[in-house]
């Protein structure tokens, strides 16, 4: 017996698709399958397994558990949740791996599975080689139990564990998403007043999309905050492992200016640790930990990519402008937007002030938004690599630790291709709007050099 997946989703860092589409429960129990004979061979026979809240994640779960037990391994059902719990779960009980079915940040109509091997992010190649397998019907026979455990009250005791921070007034978005009730059970537990919205579980996400790093859908939050006249807010996606936020008045607190604020609250107890972002940060985060005394590292971005580079490092601290946000101090080193959360609650009360006020003293700069735009999947990587050595050619400062980082006298632009999708990512950072304009005319020049258009091509 053998599957084929169809290799659109077979990703750098999990499988996912469309459902009925290009993704199907028949994918669930090939998958099952095949990490089951992977995991024999890593010497597992226990693994944990979660889902999200969307419609069709129960039948996947169902596929996905009876593929790992028909191949001999012994699964622990932890149930609906957001992702982060299962990474707990395979942190906290007997088993040597985890999968979580989820479609993440992305549409209802999306789904997949996020999975983890001996203490690691099954990624990659890992993946390629696991739709391989199971192309050519290398599976394991055997007759797997399942028991369920319910894990939910021992994450939250976990998440407020060692939590220290002054009351503040909270609004929190759950989004519909998987997080929810997870967060009805946090906020018991915390000090100050909090007031919650949108935590009902619903996986056609009738309120708004599920990514809080889109400012769009951050509207009912900033409204929330607004009419409660809160402190501040703080939003979840679909399975909880990207954080949102807003200051008192209503201002985005992206991905890299988080972890500006977490940072100096870490290296205050860990003196000249490595802290990691991905390469779309801005240069004022790595100026920032440099000034505070630690070691700013520009990392390729993608999580399972972050995850390793933290192993190998010993980073306390790492981060990505998607809002995935992974804490190793104190924390077990997954990206876990809920506990983010609450040491962004710590960070803001250790240090005295408002997190308006922490907003206000940030340098100012002028970026562009994520520019994404469609290229030819064929051509994406080759475009970034046609640039680059064009660039290295005229004796421009480049980074090239995931596509191009040019350095300029005007600030800095980003070209690099997506893992994910079949598109071109760019963004630009300065001192003014002048200076981002001629960042863009750098930028659509390379391009054009492409034969790549990105005013035609933005979408």
């Amino acid at each position: 017996m053998v599957h084929t997946f169809n290799p659109t989703i077979l990703r750098e860092y999990d499988i996912r698709g469309i459902v009925g589409d290009t993704l199907t429960k028949h994918d669930a129990y090939g998958l099952g399958r095949g990490f089951a004979a992977l995991a024999g061979e890593a010497s597992v026979t226990r693994v944990a397994v979660g889902r999200d809240g969307r419609t069709h994640s129960e039948e996947l779960e169902a596929a996905l558990i009876r593929g790992l037990t028909e191949g001999g391994i012994d699964v622990v059902r932890i149930g609906m949740g957001p992702s982060p719990m299962l990474y707990f779960a395979t942190h906290t009980l007997d088993v040597g791996g985890g999968i979580q079915v989820t479609g993440s940040h992305n549409p209802a109509d999306y789904n997949g599975f996020k999975m983890l091997l001996s203490g690691g992010s099954v990624y990659g190649e890992a993946i390629q080689a696991l739709g391989q397998r199971c192309a050519a019907g290398e599976w394991s026979e055997g007759k797997g139990k399942v028991e369920d455990v319910d894990i939910r009250q021992a994450y939250v005791d976990r998440l407020v564990q060692d939590i220290d921070a002054r009351p503040f007034r909270v609004g929190w978005d759950a989004g519909n998403g998987a997080a929810g009730p997870v967060l009805e059970e946090l906020v018991k537990r915390l000090p100050g007043e909090h007031f919650t919205i949108l935590t009902e579980v619903d996986g056609t996400f009738p309120n708004h999309h599920p990514d809080p790093t889109v400012e769009a859908n951050l509207a009912d939050l900033k409204r929330l905050v607004a009419y409660k006249k809160l402190d501040f807010g703080i939003a979840f996606d679909g399975d909880g492992d990207r954080i949102g936020a807003v200051d008192g008045q209503g201002r985005v607190i992206w991905g890299d200016q988080l972890l500006m604020i977490l940072a100096e609250a870490v290296l205050k107890e860990e003196p000249g640790a490595t802290i990691i972002a991905d390469v779309k940060a801005s240069q004022t985060l790595f100026d920032r930990v440099a000034e505070l005394g630690g070691k700013p590292l520009m990392w390729k971005t993608g999580h399972s990519l972050i995850k390793s580079k933290m192993r190998e490092t010993g980073a306390p601290l790492a981060g990505e402008m998607s809002g995935h946000i992974f804490f190793k101090h104190r924390w077990y080193g997954f990206d876990d937007a809920l506990y983010a959360a609450l040491r962004l609650i710590e960070a803001v009360s250790a240090s005295g002030r408002s997190l308006t006020a922490i907003m206000d003293a940030m340098p100012a700069t002028a970026a562009t938004p994520e520019m994404r735009f469609q290229v030819d999947e064929v051509r994406k990587f080759a475009i970034v690599d046609e640039v680059r050595d064009r660039l290295a050619a005229s004796g421009a400062t480049v980074d090239a630790t995931d596509g191009v980082r040019v350095s300029t006298g005007d600030g800095w632009w980003l070209l690099r291709a997506s893992n994910t999708q079949d598109v071109l990512v760019a963004r630009a950072e300065a001192e003014d709007e002048a200076g981002i304009s001629r960042l863009i005319e750098q930028i659509d020049d390379q391009l054009a050099q492409s034969g790549v258009r990105r005013t035609e091509a933005a979408h």
